[in-house]
């Protein structure tokens, strides 16, 4: 990313812990939001200098978003969209995926993953995950193909990649697409290679919570250069031509519509918040890997499951800092955790109740969450804590202080 200029980081940590000794509990009024995005005045200056220029919908600046993304992300090509599902939703369309066609993914996952298959005709099939890195099974993956599989679509939970070589190879044997759902994986790398390049469609999300936010916004990598210019103009009504480039200057274009298209385009105000949030990103996330390593050893002798270290070769992009509470080893239900560190002003995530435990899927499908025990048990005792770099070192104490107090006696085995 060396052609990307980068944007001071705030500092916001105090030199000593000393310093925040003795704190009270969080006031009503200092509620510590889960997931508050860092907005820098670099960001609102870029927002205004659009809003001034006229240019407030798909322009140039997204035209650059895409291109800086791109270089980031080492891609052949990037699709800038309005959100994250409205990537995955595309990827699959562009890439074939239709009816009478299954999509294998994983029960652990956000529930846009599993729509944009059913929304492009096809049939979601799970796959249970892998109890320590909490992805997709690989070994699961591969007992649910059948001649009707199209494509596997990894989820690079929390940020820690997938076992990509292990569905490469699986795809590979059945002829099979990969689509990666990358929503927490923007800095994520396996094995020398970026998150989102694996497949033939890498997805990524910009919603407020994740490392680079646009307010709502996502991205499309891929190599095909079809897929990108199918997607590019599925993602504008199916027009031929971008507005901004048939408004320029230069001339007046003509469209035509070559096919039924969505209203899925970035607007330049979003793409000017990403342009700035992606000069950061690398510093953002050596303080979310700080962050992590505090909690790490704050929490080692508590009675709850941490997240596994990352995995040799790769690069964990840190996005979530998820723990397992298990009501027989606290004292406490995940539930009552929930609310009780809510009661304390620190706002926390459930990431997530496994999919099968919603009512919608169990009825259209017939699944039953037993039936994936992995995925239903870390649905049911997971819990996400606070892990933006917008935290201080303050922010960080009063969520180690309020865990401790909340699960801070072993119970007897």
């Amino acid at each position: 990313m060396s052609s990307l200029k980068e944007e001071p980081l705030t500092n916001n940590r105090l030199s000593s812990p000393s310093e925040f000794k003795g704190a009270t509990m969080r006031t009503k009024g200092d509620f510590l939001i889960f997931g508050s995005p860092c907005i820098g005045q670099e960001e609102i200056d870029e927002v205004v200098a659009s809003m001034k220029s006229g240019w407030i919908g798909t322009g140039p600046k997204t035209a650059q978003f895409e291109n800086d993304f791109a270089l980031y992300k080492e891609a052949a090509y990037a699709v800038a969209v309005n959100s994250g599902t409205a990537a995955l939703h595309l990827a699959m369309l562009v890439a074939g995926i239709g009816p009478g066609d299954e999509v294998i993914t994983t029960a652990l996952t956000f529930c846009a993953t599993i729509n944009t298959i059913i929304h492009a005709g096809a049939t979601p099939v799970l796959a249970d995950v892998d109890p320590v890195s909490m992805n997709i099974d690989p070994i699961e993956v591969e007992a649910k193909i059948t001649s009707r599989t199209k494509a596997i679509l990894p989820v690079h939970f929390a940020g820690r990649p997938c076992d990509m070589d292990r569905l490469c190879a699986i795809a590979s044997r059945h002829k099979l697409l990969i689509i990666e759902d990358c929503a927490h994986a923007i800095e994520t790398e396996y094995k020398g290679r970026k998150a989102g390049l694996f497949g033939d469609v890498g997805c990524f999300s910009f919603y407020v919570t994740k490392n680079i936010v646009t307010g709502e916004g996502g991205m499309i990598l891929t190599g095909n250069e079809n897929f990108a210019a199918r997607a590019k103009t599925l993602a504008l009504h199916g027009m031929s031509a971008d507005a901004w480039s048939r408004f320029s200057d230069s001339e007046y274009k003509h469209y035509k519509v070559t096919g039924a298209g969505f209203k899925y385009n970035m607007m330049d105000i979003q793409a000017a918040i990403g342009m700035h949030q992606l000069r950061r990103v690398d510093q953002w996330w050596e303080r979310r890997k700080e962050i992590w390593a505090k909690y790490n050893k704050a929490f080692a002798e508590l009675p709850v499951e941490l997240p596994a270290a990352p995995e040799p070769e790769t690069r964990h992009a840190y996005h979530l800092y998820t723990m397992l509470i298990d009501k027989e080893k606290t004292g406490i239900s995940r539930d009552d955790f929930l609310r009780a560190m809510h009661k304390q002003n620190i706002g926390v995530g459930v990431h997530y109740l496994s999919i099968p435990e919603h009512p919608f899927y169990q009825e259209r499908f017939g699944w039953h969450a037993a039936d994936y025990p992995i995925a239903m048990r870390i649905g049911q005792q997971t819990v996400s804590i606070p892990l933006s770099p917008k935290l201080t070192d303050v922010d960080v104490f009063d969520v180690i202080e309020a865990v401790t107090d909340l699960v801070g006696t072993p119970t007897t085995e």
